[in-house]
């Protein structure tokens, strides 16, 4: 996507630029966009860092998540030349931000808060950020030790219809099991074994429509500990008695 240029910085530096890009901040309680029939495109992908728990009983799953979502501004867009860079970082509360969420999130997010959102010459939005995801989960424990899970992880915007804002997959369920394998910084008790992605339009009960991603991601749990600490002197004692 491109934009025509719309900013004319005086000097090639970040306090010109700067001072340009701040007169369009009282538009930052309207979507992006020159028409409002034109729908906001906010591509979305995250890296999975660590299965913090997962709570049985509960049914509640924890995980430690890097979301990135992006975007467009239209009418936020300049010359790299004649502005002295191809980006700058800006705090998140000047610019409009999609109100994506994680639809199974039962509790609030306690992971620090980062204050500032990247904005390229292009009108390219990326805002990146830690999230401590505790959702709910339909946990099969019939075969524990040895299960494998599948939990979902819901995104869309909690007020614009889909007509309004569309999500997209910044990354394949693929890329994304990759790379969150090369950086996952726990190897505790479950083991990642897929993320799986799926686009879909969920409907509201006045029958209005969202744009949805469904992450499922599938884990399986390391059985040692249990082997060892649990069934091997459960066996031993059966054939003793």
């Amino acid at each position: 996507m491109t934009c025509a240029v719309t900013l004319n910085c005086s000097l090639p530096d970040a306090k010109s630029l700067y001072m340009e890009i701040e007169k369009t901040f009282n538009l930052s309680a309207i979507r992006p966009v020159y028409s409002l029939k034109t729908p906001t495109n906010v591509s979305i992908s995250f890296t999975l860092y660590s299965v913090l728990g997962v709570d049985e009983k509960t049914q509640i799953l924890t995980t430690y998540l890097w979301l990135n979502l992006e975007w467009y501004i239209e009418y936020l867009s300049w010359d790299p030349v004649q502005c002295g860079t191809a980006f700058i970082t800006l705090p998140r509360k000047k610019l409009w931000v999609p109100d994506i969420g994680i639809n199974e999130c039962m509790d609030d997010d306690t992971s620090p808060k980062t204050t500032y959102v990247y904005l390229y010459s292009s009108g390219l939005v990326s805002d990146s950020r830690p999230v401590r995801a505790i959702s709910s989960c339909n946990l099969d424990i019939y075969t524990f030790p040895f299960d494998v899970q599948n939990c979902s992880l819901t995104f869309n915007s909690y007020t614009h219809l889909d007509y309004d804002l569309r999500v997209d997959m910044a990354m394949s369920g693929e890329e994304m099991l990759r790379h969150s394998k090369l950086v996952m910084t726990t190897v505790g008790e479950w083991e990642l074994l897929d993320i799986k992605a799926i686009k879909v339009i969920r409907s509201n009960f006045y029958n209005e429509t969202y744009d949805t991603i469904v992450y499922h991601i599938v884990m399986r749990r390391r059985p040692t500990m249990y082997v060892v600490n649990l069934l091997i002197p459960s066996c031993s004692l059966m054939i003793r008695l």
